[in-house]
This record gives structure tokens, C-alpha cells and sequence, in this order.
């Protein structure tokens, strides 16, 4: 779920939505309370201090758990001391200053990104359960949203821990609304299903198996830990990156459909040093970021990539997808 917050008025109907959306996912009275307060507090700081943004509500699953995420981003002046805001009583805005240190303590996990000039994107997550039997390095952040005329995303995104190493998948159906958005489940389905094939035949199955329906744009990543290598097979216009050593390395896509025309499927290699950063989105962003325009935020948290990202790249006349993993 996301959710433009540009004017007072649209506080409360930021909390509606997301409390709604937990509901949805199962949550208790307690859990329902503290994601109305993060909720409420993260829109009004949009506001107060950002000039207008976006909040994101949606679920994750990673080493932290699984759990409920939301994220507050803005385009505002950004903050030159992220500590001293977390403190009770200091403010920039004449209020009480206690709205982010109400976000802290509501979360099981906070993370922030801010700088003076490039504004604000504040995650905070509630644990829902334990993580299961995912590799304890692994962190995942994905912001998605539909086209702004449909009520469903034609895109879709998947992860997976196998034994040939931690894989992710992000897909484009074609077009967008429910049709393009069953394409995009079917792939995510198949996806998981054959998580241990390698990658090109993978690509293979995704592409046969997509022939009934309008066809996809597609990409498949895994982290062979044991090869220091990222693995890459991605078909049509989905992007990838790879982030190592703070060298950016994009990863090539042959040209297709998966499901109707792919006239090469082939995977790619890339080495990496210490701690790769994958990063794959849709083309409902555009292609032309640099995170050398964000300084520190390669070391941030995923979720906080994506949602830089997403905030200053979207191109705002589509689906729009863009996940982040870090894989030590």
C-alpha cells in the first residue's frame, strides 16, 4: 500500500489505510494500535518537516522475521543530526519533538536515511515472527505500487533461500491490471516452485510457463556464495545492479517477452568482494540513478535503497518495482 500525504487532511486516511492493511494481514489489537500511532506520527511528520511525501505499508520477510513495514519518504531539506531528532524534545518545526522518538519506541526495527538537501526515508518494522531459516545475513527491501489508475500491480516480486543460493525474482507483466498482474503471480509461483534449477534453465520454465498468458518482462539474481559470484538471466526490461566494493556494476538483460518471444536466454556473471548489494526494479523507474548521488546510502539499510530510490525514480506512469537485497 502506498499513499500520497500532502496535506493535513490526509493524516487520518494515512493511518485508515494502514491500519487496514494490517487488519488484512492478521494483526492483533496491540499490533493494530502501534502501526496507528507509527502511522500517524510518520504522516505528520511528512507534513511538518518534509513538505508532503508518501507512506508505504507492506509485509516483509527476512532475517529479521516477518512483520509489517512502514516506510515515511520525503523530498524535504533532510536532517544534518538523525540522533538528536530521535531524541524527545528537540524539533526544527516549534512542536513538542516528540513524534520520532513515538516511531522508535513503537518499532522493533528503525532505520533512517537523511541528508540536508536529498530529505528522508524513515522504515520502522514490526515483528510479527521470528525469521525462519533464512541465512542470518540476509536482508530484503522492496517498495511496489501499482499503476496510479489500477488498484492491483501488475508487478510482482519473489525470494528465495535454496540450495544453489539466495535468489531473488522481479516481474514486469505486460501492460498493467489484473491481467498483467496474473502473468506476474503465475512467474513468482513458478519461481518458487523450482527455486533449486539453476538459473537459465529457471528462466526456461518461467518462459513456457507464461505462453497462455499477455507475457512479462522478468529477471532472476542469485548470490552463489561459494563462487563469489552473482548469477543474472534476465529477460525484457527489468534492471539489475550488483554493488560491491562500492563499485555499481549493471547487469544486462537480453531483449523479449518471457511467454511469447525470447530469443536468448542467457546468464551473466559478476565477481564480487565482501558483501554484494543486488538491486532490480521495473521499469516504472527510471534507469538513471547513481547512488554516488546518496552518500552512505549503499550502506544503508535495504529498505531504505529501495525506497530512495523509488521515491526520486519513479516515473509515475506505471507499475513501478524496485527491490534491494544485501547478502552477506
Amino acid at each position: 500500500m502506498d499513499t500520497p500525504i500532502l496535506d493535513p487532511s490526509q493524516v487520518s486516511e494515512g493511518r485508515r489505510l494502514a491500519v487496514e492493511f494490517v487488519r488484512r494481514a492478521g494483526a492483533d489489537d496491540g499490533k493494530l494500535a502501534r502501526v496507528a500511532l507509527i502511522a500517524t506520527e510518520m504522516a505528520t511528520n511528512l507534513i511538518k518537516h518534509g513538505g508532503g511525501g508518501i507512506l508505504v505499508v507492506d509485509r516483509f520477510d527476512d532475517a529479521d522475521g516477518s512483520g509489517i513495514e512502514l516506510m515515511a519518504l520525503d523530498q524535504g531539506a533532510g536532517m544534518a543530526d538523525v540522533g538528536r531528532s530521535l531524541v524527545d524534545g528537540y524539533s526544527t518545526a516549534g512542536s513538542p519533538g516528540t513524534g520520532f522518538g513515538a516511531i522508535a519506541r513503537q518499532s522493533d526495527r528503525l532505520a533512517v536515511f537523511s541528508r540536508p538537501g536529498l530529505g528522508t526515508v524513515v522504515m520502522a518494522r514490526l515483528i510479527f515472527e521470528p525469521a525462519a531459516k533464512l541465512p542470518s545475513g540476509t536482508e530484503l527491501g522492496v517498495v511496489s505500487a501499482p499503476h496510479p489508475a489500477e488498484t492491483v500491480s501488475g508487478d510482482h516480486w519473489a525470494f528465495g533461500a535454496g540450495k544453489a543460493g539466495r535468489t531473488v525474482l522481479v516481474v514486469d507483466g505486460s501492460g498493467h491490471g489484473p491481467e498483467a498482474a496474473r502473468a506476474a503471480r503465475l512467474a513468482a509461483q513458478i519461481f518458487g516452485e523450482h527455486l533449486d534449477e539453476d538459473c537459465e534453465r529457471l528462466v526456461e520454465r518461467l518462459h513456457r510457463a507464461l505462453a497462455p498468458t499477455r507475457g512479462a518482462a522478468l529477471a532472476v539474481a542469485r548470490v552463489d556464495a561459494s563462487r563469489k559470484l552473482v548469477r543474472f538471466v534476465g529477460v525484457g526490461n527489468i534492471a539489475g545492479a550488483v554493488v560491491s566494493d562500492g563499485d555499481v556494476r549493471r547487469m544486462v538483460s537480453h531483449n523479449g517477452t518471457a511467454g511469447h518471444i525470447a530469443p536468448r536466454i542467457r546468464e551473466f556473471t559478476y565477481p564480487f568482494a565482501g558483501t554484494p548489494l543486488l538491486i532490480l526494479h521495473s521499469d516504472g523507474l527510471s534507469a538513471k540513478w547513481e547512488l554516488a548521488g546518496y552518500p552512505g546510502l549503499a550502506a544503508s539499510h535495504p529498505s531504505l535503497i529501495a525506497g530512495v530510490l523509488f521515491r526520486d525514480h519513479r516515473r509515475g506512469r506505471d507499475d513501478a518495482t524496485v527491490l534491494a537485497m544485501r547478502a552477506s
